[in-house]
């Protein structure tokens, strides 16, 4: 039986069916399928020549850039594997991921250097393996990105990789305060691209806009499927989002689609009306509201907006991939549902606490079963295990089904916090927190916020005798903390202010109603 292919194996594929094609592009730079599958083999190849064999590992800490594409493909050629960093983290996180995944090779574009100064003595990785991305001139110590793929033959090299070797090691937040590397497989992603092409009709000739951070899995996940398909893949390369930018950009690149978190598309539906008709935004035949739940009348001005587009919505995570989806002529018949199981997968038990399942319409835990789940946590067997029910897989979400078989979550990962469509889980933001000499106790929730669908809100319980501000400990989490985990708000109670279970567990579902 033949394997399923890599995308590095899709890509050298496109590159002789479209060799002319525009394969991939951010907005100041393009490729032919043929260029990106040269540029990819270049770089697979230069990797091996810094020492990578197959199933090291290679961290990569930029904002989005076209580079993003090639690295993707050049890891799954040279059968290395990816380490996406957030690029919002703070020396001390991106630190903590280098480690814990091994990392042989790092690539850092030099608008972020600044952000690992106070760690670059620290890191394990061999200077020679230090690749400096974006900089006409590398500084000392770093070789440059185009130094490193001048080195490297344009030719496939010569390493075979199989479906069940490992892609990518994606990290997401941990409740415990610590990231888990979430293992990827070649071969998961091929069944997820098959997945996102047939339940979202997506073809050759649609091009994607990638807005989401590159080291997120939404835009990994959609850039591969756009590339088996032969489509364009072109990367929004902004630091940050601009509403009126965003609708110039639809209509220049003619992106038939994208996938925005709700706060951008309210920023966008914020705009004058004059800034909004001015744009031609016939190219959108599809859009997808991803990441965090919409109101009605959010989506009601979105598809007055984009009159030619249809309107999806996704469930999924990480580790499980697209989990259920919401077809447009569900949105509103069916609001506030995330969908029904994607075409592919198996139906999703929800069970109590003790693995049963059920009744139609009660609460419990979402487990499902999708062929392109994750293989597993890096290096915690035991957080993988507990993840697992036999074929079947959670991330502790809480949900319901209808009598229609539509899921509606309720509750979110133990209270994570959704803010901008990064996840917060609060212990990491307590953990910081709770260091701060004058702080007893503390507690981090969600509190509503019209543009960032939740805002992180800490509950302080101050030392006896002390007087803490909100400035000192903004103050405080400013060095410790990514841009989006810091608290926006505070509120300062007493100690028996604060809901505890009999086993002194803060019960943070009861703190919202009281703050």
């Amino acid at each position: 039986m033949t394997p399923l292919l890599t995308m590095g194996e899709t890509l050298a594929i496109n590159a002789s069916r479209y060799p002319n094609k525009i394969g991939a592009r951010d907005l100041a730079r393009s490729m032919t399928f043929r260029v990106w599958n040269q540029r990819a083999c270049r770089l697979a190849n230069a990797l091996h020549g810094l020492g990578l064999a197959k199933g090291d590992r290679v961290a990569v800490l930029a904002y989005n850039c076209v580079e993003w594409l090639e690295i993707y493909a050049a890891v799954a050629k040279a059968g290395v594997i990816a380490v996406p960093i957030n690029f919002r983290l703070t020396g001390e996180e991106v630190l903590y991921i280098v480690e814990n995944c091994a990392a042989r090779a790092l690539i850092v574009q030099d608008e972020l250097m600044a952000s690992i100064a106070g760690i670059r003595d620290r890191l394990l990785v061999r200077a020679e393996n230090l690749v400096c991305l974006g900089a006409k001139t590398a500084p000392a110590g770093y070789v440059g990105y185009e130094e490193l793929l001048a080195r490297g033959a344009d030719r496939e090299p010569d390493v075979r990789v199989m479906p069940e070797d490992t892609w990518v090691i994606l990290y997401t937040s941990g409740t415990t305060g610590r990231p888990k590397g979430a293992m990827r497989s070649h071969g998961s992603h091929a069944l997820l691209n098959f997945a996102t092409l047939l339940d979202m009709s997506f073809g050759r000739d649609d091009t994607s806009l990638l807005v989401m951070p590159m080291c997120h899995a939404n835009s990994l996940n959609f850039a591969s499927a756009f590339a088996s398909a032969g489509a364009t893949n072109c990367v929004y390369d902004r630091k940050s989002f601009d509403a009126a930018h965003m609708l110039v950009t639809f209509a220049e690149t003619r992106a038939t689609f994208t996938s925005l978190v709700p706060t951008q598309y309210i920023m966008m539906l914020e705009l004058p009306d004059a800034e909004k008709a001015r744009h031609n935004l016939g190219s959108v035949r599809k859009l997808l509201i991803s990441s965090a739940p919409a109101r009605r009348e959010t989506k009601l001005a979105i598809m007055e907006q984009f009159r030619n587009s249809d309107l999806l919505e996704i469930y999924g995570s990480t580790e499980q991939g697209w989990a259920t989806i919401l077809h447009p002529s569900e949105q509103l018949t069916k609001l506030g549902s995330v969908g029904r199981e994607l075409t592919g997968s198996g139906r999703i038990k929800l069970l109590d606490e003790d693995g049963r399942e059920v009744a139609e319409g009660e609460v419990g835990e979402l487990y499902s079963r999708t062929p392109w789940c994750f293989e597993g946590y890096w290096n915690l067997a035991e957080k993988t295990a507990d993840a697992f029910r036999g074929p079947y897989m959670s991330v502790g979400d809480m949900a319901r089904r209808d009598a229609d078989g539509f899921y509606t979550l309720v509750d979110r990962k133990n209270n994570m916090i959704i803010s901008g469509g990064e996840n917060v889980y609060p212990s990491e933001v307590e953990a910081v927190l709770a260091t701060h000499p004058k702080v007893r106790d503390v507690a981090v929730i969600g509190r509503t916020d019209a543009k960032w669908g939740e805002a992180v809100h800490a509950v302080i319980v101050v030392r006896e005798g002390e007087a803490a501000t909100e400035a000192e400990l903004v103050e405080w989490c400013r060095s410790r903390l990514a841009g989006y985990k810091r608290p926006k708000v505070f509120s300062f109670i007493a100690d028996a202010e604060m809901p505890r279970t009999a086993t002194g567990k803060v019960q943070h579902r009861l703190l919202k109603g009281r703050v």
